[in-house]
């Protein structure tokens, strides 16, 4: 068995996960020195302040399975007792083996949230010197593009500088090598290729691959108005700001009043809680909504207290933002940020990081367009085929009382709009959980995808309300449809009869 060590080595660390990812697993434990990405070998080595530390994550992870972002990492003592310059600096060494330097560059991009163009990666690669032409195509490794410079010393100094680093923050990780082409040819000038040298080029007609030699990247990767306010001064340098830039575009283009998308803190603190019937995953169904869970903690000794750990500090932001006053089991909810960084891990703890019911791992960008506060309505999808109206309204009522429901269907799958007298009955049947048959129904973003959508006033007349009602299913229904298809070919109000 290996000595112990301050040094802990992880293995199985994927290119979607960051240091960022790797620091929020052992920080609970103490302060981190030192941390090496050995990406070549998709491993880590990382240096706790002191042994008692490193200690205690080991033993920790000794009995919980340590994931990231979905995937299990291995972690024991490392042979290395200090990380010195020296190992850091032949760890990359061995990285440069891997290609001879050229001018044109291979570029992965891991975990990518929010679109990339061909002017987003003009933007970050063009301060290392001159790029002549790039070339954007979609390969099994993921989203990937030829980046051809001027000079072999520019492409050398772009990949030593950029190599790891995220385009925005916690996401769209560069995984960069040499190419052995010795020149890119494009055809057109378009979102997925561009020659630099040649501006006269021709757009090409849509639908055609621009590319075919090199991949085809089809017509998914739209720039945003968000991603070029993030890249002002090359995204990179400022994580956090072209996080919140990027996803003010789902929003319309700007951020809900009251987000300011600056925030840092991931951990909130919810009191006044209804003790006698929230427990953990209820919370993981409510905030959820808002971001990625990493961990819950109910206070044993304030049973009315929680700890929730978001993804990053801008979810957190949004959750508390929407959630404050919330009501939930009868108790009006008090949600604000929590002065410690992270929930420690401990028995008590629940841990989510791993979990599958995290919904903002991909399309995060169209999930944020979800985020709002607590409403009197619901909307669940991914239903059954053969599920009736009157079963979901039999797994809801329990409650509280159901105005109105409405099945409808968008690119062939069932959805669901149900509306409820009050706030915080919606919020109720949001949070909870219910089975029949050999199905299980989440009213949250869990297995089936729920989000609160619209308010509703009642209006002194049944005809006010009954229009009130249309127009906020019709929207609804808009934004369930994604903007797809669906949309296209029913672009007529839906109408319902007021007898």
């Amino acid at each position: 068995m290996t000595e112990p060590s301050k040094v802990i080595h992880i293995r199985n660390v994927g290119h979607e996960i960051s240091e960022n990812d790797l620091l929020q697993l052992v920080q609970p434990f103490g302060p981190v020195n030192k941390l090496v990405m050995l990406r070549a070998k998709n491993q880590a080595l990382l240096q706790m302040h002191d042994l008692p530390s490193a200690v205690n994550v080991l033993q920790y992870y000794s009995n919980v399975q340590p994931s990231v972002r979905g995937r299990n990492v291995y972690i024991q003592f490392s042979s290395h007792q200090e990380l010195t310059t020296a190992d850091q600096n032949s760890q990359g060494r061995r990285g440069d083996q891997d290609s001879q330097p050229n001018r044109i560059l291979l570029v992965t991009i891991h975990h990518m949230l929010y679109p990339i163009t061909v002017e987003v990666l003009h933007q970050v690669f063009s301060p290392h010197g001159f790029v002549e032409k790039i070339v954007t195509f979609q390969k099994s490794a993921g989203f990937q593009a030829l980046i051809q410079y001027q000079s072999r010393q520019s492409a050398l100094q772009a990949r030593t500088a950029l190599q790891g680093r995220n385009i925005y923050d916690g996401c769209c990780q560069l995984d960069i090598q040499f190419s052995n082409l010795n020149e890119l040819q494009v055809n057109y000038n378009n979102e997925r290729s561009r020659d630099f040298t040649n501006p006269s080029l021709p757009t090409e007609q849509r639908g055609r691959s621009s590319q075919s030699g090199y991949g085809d990247a089809g017509g998914l990767y739209a720039l945003q108005p968000g991603a070029r306010v993030a890249f002002a001064q090359v995204g990179i340098t400022q994580p956090s700001m072209g996080n919140a830039a990027a996803i003010a575009a789902a929003f319309g283009g700007g951020l809900p009043p009251g987000i300011s998308g600056t925030n840092d803190r991931c951990t909130i603190l919810v009191t006044n809680l209804n003790p006698d019937k929230i427990d953990e995953d209820k919370l993981f169904n409510l905030f959820s909504i808002y971001g990625n869970i990493i961990r819950i903690k109910l206070l044993r000794n304030k049973p009315d207290h929680a700890l929730v750990q978001m993804g990053d500090g801008f979810q957190a932001e949004l959750a508390v933002h929407f959630l404050k006053g919330a009501m939930l089991f009868g108790k009006r909810m008090e949600v604000n940020f929590s002065k410690y960084p992270n929930i420690t891990p401990s028995p008590d703890t629940h841990e989510y990081a791993g979990s599958s019911l995290n919904r903002f791992n991909n399309n995060a960008v169209k999930n944020y367009r979800y985020c709002c506060a607590p409403t009197k309505m619901i909307h669940v999808s991914a239903l059954p085929q053969d599920i009736a109206e009157d079963e979901i309204v039999s797994h809801l009522e329990e409650h509280g009382t159901i105005v109105n429901s409405k099945i409808f269907e968008v690119n062939g799958k069932k959805q669901a709009l149900v509306l409820f007298e009050n706030e915080e009955q919606a919020t109720e049947a949001l949070v909870s959980m219910t089975i029949q048959n050999d199905y299980v129904l989440y009213c949250g973003l869990c297995v089936v995808v729920a989000s609160v959508l619209f308010i509703i006033d009642y209006s002194s007349t049944v005809k006010d309300w009954m229009s009130k009602l249309v127009d906020s299913l019709w929207h609804a229904m808009i934004i369930a449809s994604n903007y797809g298809d669906w949309f296209e070919n029913h672009k007529q109000r839906p109408s319902f009869s007021s007898s």
